[in-house]
């Protein structure tokens, strides 16, 4: 399905629309960056979200994607960048990324030294839009460049080379789980730069509908038990009966294809959402949820009649 048949049925704005239409014609795309635009197969539901999200975007705002794991905050970036039809700079933040990751840094090229440019200086320089995945774990270090990035003056003073203007069309999508294991609290200077946009837990109209679309010939009575696990474990992470490592809805969906690919659902199933945690007593709970929903005797052909 075209993004843009997807954006009509969830009920987006048709105004809306024509203005991303008119921003991808007035801001074109240079040929050597062409293949970072992505190209989803995946797409995220929630009218109300992307309605903000494209709106804040057409009016030269950066946003902030809050929420838990598993809400698709990936897959909303990157259908973003491809109905905006900007290429993709996608920075993961851990403890090695620090400035020269974002900016640059000196390399040597033909007996000269030459700055490699980093992702956002490629941003500023082709109107892309940088993915800041895992932003409230970003060091001090890499947070000045943020501010400098984000701020309204949009210009990035590069110590050594240049001032870098930014590009028109370029903005930044920051995302993260809040008080996930590793991060810190976002500084108000920072957080000011950003619209903030809270992703909901995932429901289970929602989650139905996505494992429906990724799998069409599969029986829905038997997807809906696989959904139950996703949304059991969801509950006892809320209840902080357990951590939030089980609660994969990727595992979900992976251990899903292995059983279409012949492999027994409970052994998919381990594979896929129980080897996420390496705690014993919590393993013990994630598999008695598992038991509930998935009895031991299923195979695949009760899974998908095809097999």
């Amino acid at each position: 399905m075209d993004i843009f048949d997807f954006l009509r049925k969830q009920g987006i704005e048709e105004k809306l629309i024509q203005d991303v239409l008119s921003f991808r014609k007035y801001y074109q795309i240079n040929e050597a960056v062409k293949d970072r635009i992505p190209d989803p197969k995946k797409f995220f539901y929630g009218k109300e979200i992307w309605s903000m999200c494209i709106a804040a975007i057409l009016e030269g705002e950066n946003i902030l994607l809050s929420g838990p794991k598993s809400t698709g905050k990936n897959v909303l970036s990157d259908n973003l960048c491809a109905i905006f039809a900007r290429p993709q700079w996608n920075v993961s933040f851990h403890v090695n990324t620090d400035s020269s990751s974002l900016i640059g840094t000196d390399t040597f090229i033909d007996n000269e030294v030459r700055l490699r440019r980093g992702a956002v200086y490629e941003c500023a320089t082709y109107g892309g839009f940088g993915v800041f995945d895992e932003i409230n774990m970003a060091k001090n270090d890499a947070i000045v460049v943020l501010h400098s990035a984000l701020d309204y003056r949009k210009i990035i003073d590069v110590p050594g080379y240049e001032k870098i203007k930014l590009h028109e069309a370029t903005r930044f999508i920051g995302t993260m789980n809040y008080e996930y294991a590793g991060t810190k609290e976002l500084n108000e200077a920072l957080v000011s730069r950003f619209m903030v946009i809270d992703i909901p837990q995932i429901e289970e109209e929602k989650l139905m509908t996505i494992l429906k679309l990724e799998f069409e010939d599969a029986y829905e009575d038997k997807l809906k038990q696989f959904a139950g696990i996703f949304l059991d474990l969801q509950t006892k992470a809320q209840n902080s009966e357990i951590s939030t490592k089980a609660v994969d809805l990727r595992g979900i969906i992976g251990s899903i294809k292995t059983v279409k690919r012949g492999l027994k659902p409970r052994l998919a199933i381990n594979m896929g959402v129980t080897g996420k945690t390496f705690d014993q007593f919590e393993k013990e709970i994630v598999e008695d949820v598992i038991r509930t929903r998935i009895p031991e005797k299923w195979e695949a052909k009760d899974i998908f009649p095809s097999s």
